[in-house]
């Protein structure tokens, strides 16, 4: 799909906002259920969810990447950061830290109906580990659905689906085990390689 993936600005918030009022458990999420504990967000509203989210558009590192079609409308969101940062994560037995390793932690897509099955959530994890990369993340981590396992409904695969990350060459690393889950889910981590460039070399001088 033809778009321009690019961290999430002010001047874009409106189009983010139009996404994920159009339907679905981003219209009350607002991609805050992974950010609070899970008290706080059982006492929260999606007002005080937007504002929430909103707060974290002006921070020097944005809370997340958006997809832009060529009409200039927000198509597509991935959500990372670092893995303290998400104090729902933080604190989950059933996706407990793998080591004591740095680590970033993509936990949330959402991508517009008319965009999807385009490939969009590919490009968006793809943006992703560049971005996490110039921004001196070593590695990145992952909570996905197995869709072969199951029958994982649309609502559950807002982590993404092992599939696509395991073509982006991350590796299981834990299988995610709770009595309360409808779908299984694994921990997916992927080690991010810094790119090293050839200096090039001055000219030689002329005697």
């Amino acid at each position: 799909m033809d778009v321009q993936i690019q961290p999430l600005t002010p001047e874009l918030w409106p189009s983010l906002s139009a996404l994920f009022e159009a339907g679905g458990d981003p219209r009350g999420c607002w991609c805050m259920y992974w950010r609070v504990r899970g008290t706080d967000y059982s006492q929260s509203s999606p007002e005080k969810n937007r504002a929430g989210l909103r707060s974290l558009v002006d921070r020097e590192r944005p809370p997340g990447l958006v997809a832009v079609d060529q009409e200039g409308r927000v198509v597509g969101w991935v959500s990372l950061g670092p893995r303290e940062e998400f104090e729902r994560l933080e604190r989950s037995r059933v996706r407990p830290r793998v080591d004591d390793r740095p680590v970033w932690s993509i936990v949330c897509f959402v991508v517009a109906r008319s965009a999807r099955r385009q490939g969009l959530a590919g490009q968006l994890l793809e943006a992703a580990g560049s971005y996490a990369r110039e921004q001196g993340a070593p590695r990145l981590e992952a909570y996905p659905v197995d869709t072969e396992t199951g029958k994982p409904s649309s609502a559950t695969l807002y982590t993404g689906t092992l599939s696509t990350f395991l073509r982006a060459g991350f590796k299981v690393v834990r299988e995610v085990d709770s009595p309360q889950a409808t779908v299984a889910r694994a921990i997916v981590r992927k080690e991010l390689r810094r790119r090293h460039y050839k200096l090039a070399r001055p000219p030689r001088r002329r005697e």
